[in-house]
C-alpha cells in the first residue's frame, strides 16, 4: 500500500480521443452476439379439431393483434476491427481521468492516483484475504463496500430466469499472467479481471459507459506500448509477420514440406483398359478373346442368312413360278403401248354415227323378243 518511489511512463493508448458514441455502437453490437435465438412453435395455432370458419379471431385485441415472431431473425452483428480497436483506446483513456470515473459512480476519494499501478507480486497472490488487505491498503475498499451495500433483488420477470440479484460493478484488475490473481481477487463481489493481452470492450466499459476504475500490474501497464503503439512507432505484438518470423516461433515450428504431391485423377478401370491391365493382366486376354468370339458369331450370323436366302429362293422355284430374271431388256424411252381392240368390236375410229330415229316408227314386239333371245 505504499509507494515504491519507481515511475512507469504513460503509456500513449492513455492519450487518445474518447469518443463515447464509437464506445456505444460497438458495445451495443457486440453485445448481441451472446443473445440466444428464440421463435414461436412452428405449430403454433394449429393444435386444435375446431373447423368452424371464424370471421374475427377470437382473442385479445381482435383482428388488429401482432403476428407474433417472425420466422427468422439477424441475432448478431459485425463490427470493423478498427472500430473495435478505437474503443478499446478510447475506453483505456476515459479510465485514466478521475473525473470520469467518479461520474461513473466509483469510490475513488482516498485513491492516491490515476491510473493506479501495483507491483507484479500482486499477480502470485492465491487468497483472498490478502486481496482484501491490498484493496484496503489502496484504498479502494470504499468501491467493494459501495457493491455490496448495492446488492437488491431484481424487478419484474427476471427474477425467476435465474438472475434475481443485481449490484454495482467494482474495480476492474488488469494483469499480464495469472500466477494465482484470479483465485485471489475472483471471490471478491463486484471485481472484474482481464489479461492485458484479451482486453474485452463489454467489461471496459459496462453498460457501454466509460469510466472504469481499473487497477494495473506494473508489466501488464508497460505491455500497452507494445499492443496499442505510440506516437512515433507502431504496434509490436499485432504485427504478424514479424511475430511469425521471431526465432521464437520459427524454432518451435517444423520444417516446411517443398515437395509437391499431386493429385491422381483416378479413372474406371471398366472403361479404361490400360489402367485395368494394372489391376488385371489377364484383362487383355480375355478382351481379345471376346474380340474373336463376337468376329465368329458375326460370320455364323451371316452364313445362316444366306443359308436361308438360298433356301428360300429354291422353295419358290418348285412351286412353278417363274424365277427371278435379272438382265431385262430395257424398253426404248418414250415407246408407248398401244390398246389392243376388243374382239367383236370395230375400232373407234371406223365406227359409223348412228342413224337418227323416228320417234313415230316402233318396232314389233315379236322382233324385240328374238333379238334379245
Amino acid at each position: 500500500g505504499e509507494s515504491s518511489g519507481k515511475n512507469v511512463t504513460l503509456p500513449a493508448v492513455f492519450k487518445a480521443p474518447i469518443r463515447p458514441d464509437i464506445v456505444n455502437f460497438v458495445h451495443t453490437s457486440l453485445r448481441k452476439n451472446n443473445r440466444q435465438p428464440y421463435a414461436v412453435n412452428e405449430l403454433a395455432g394449429h393444435q386444435t379439431s375446431a373447423e368452424a370458419v371464424a370471421r374475427i379471431p377470437i382473442v385479445r385485441g381482435g383482428r388488429t393483434h401482432c403476428s407474433g415472431q417472425g420466422t427468422w431473425r439477424r441475432w448478431h452483428r459485425r463490427v470493423n476491427t478498427t472500430q473495435k480497436r478505437y474503443a478499446i483506446c478510447s475506453a483505456l483513456a476515459a479510465s485514466a481521468l478521475p473525473v470520469v470515473v467518479m461520474s461513473k459512480g466509483h469510490r475513488i476519494e482516498e485513491v492516491p492516483e490515476l491510473p493506479l499501478v501495483v507491483e507484479d507480486k500482486v499477480e502470485g497472490y492465491k487468497k483472498t484475504k490478502e486481496a482484501v488487505l491490498l484493496l484496503k491498503k489502496l484504498k479502494a475498499w470504499n468501491d467493494i463496500k459501495k457493491v455490496y451495500a448495492s446488492q437488491q433483488m431484481r424487478a419484474g420477470k427476471g427474477k425467476t430466469r435465474n438472475q434475481s440479484r443485481i449490484q454495482h460493478r467494482g474495480p476492474c484488475i488488469i494483469y499480464n499472467e495469472d500466477n494465482g490473481i484470479i483465485k485471489a481477487f475472483g471471490n471478491i463481489s463486484g471485481i472484474t479481471l482481464l489479461n492485458v493481452s484479451k482486453l474485452n470492450i463489454l467489461k471496459l466499459a459496462p453498460g457501454s459507459h466509460v469510466g472504469h476504475f481499473c487497477i494495473w500490474t506494473k508489466s501488464a501497464f508497460r505491455k500497452l506500448d507494445e499492443l496499442h503503439g505510440t506516437w512515433r512507432k507502431a504496434a509490436s505484438l499485432k504485427n504478424l509477420s514479424r511475430i511469425l518470423k521471431s526465432p521464437e516461433i520459427q524454432r518451435a515450428l517444423r520444417a516446411p514440406h517443398r515437395k509437391m504431391h499431386r493429385r491422381v485423377l483416378k479413372k474406371n478401370p471398366l472403361k479404361n483398359l490400360r489402367i485395368m491391365l494394372k489391376l488385371n493382366p489377364y484383362a487383355k486376354t480375355i478382351h481379345w478373346n471376346t474380340i474373336l468370339q463376337q468376329a465368329k458369331n458375326h460370320k455364323i450370323r451371316v452364313d445362316k442368312a444366306a443359308a436361308a436366302l438360298e433356301a428360300k429362293s429354291d422353295q419358290k422355284g418348285v412351286q412353278g413360278k417363274k424365277p427371278v430374271v435379272g438382265n431385262k431388256e430395257k424398253k426404248a424411252v418414250g415407246h408407248k403401248k398401244l390398246k389392243k381392240p376388243v374382239v367383236g368390236k370395230k375400232p373407234a375410229g371406223t365406227k359409223k354415227p348412228a342413224a337418227e330415229k323416228n320417234p313415230t316408227e316402233k318396232k314389233p314386239i315379236s322382233e324385240e323378243k328374238k333379238a334379245a333371245a
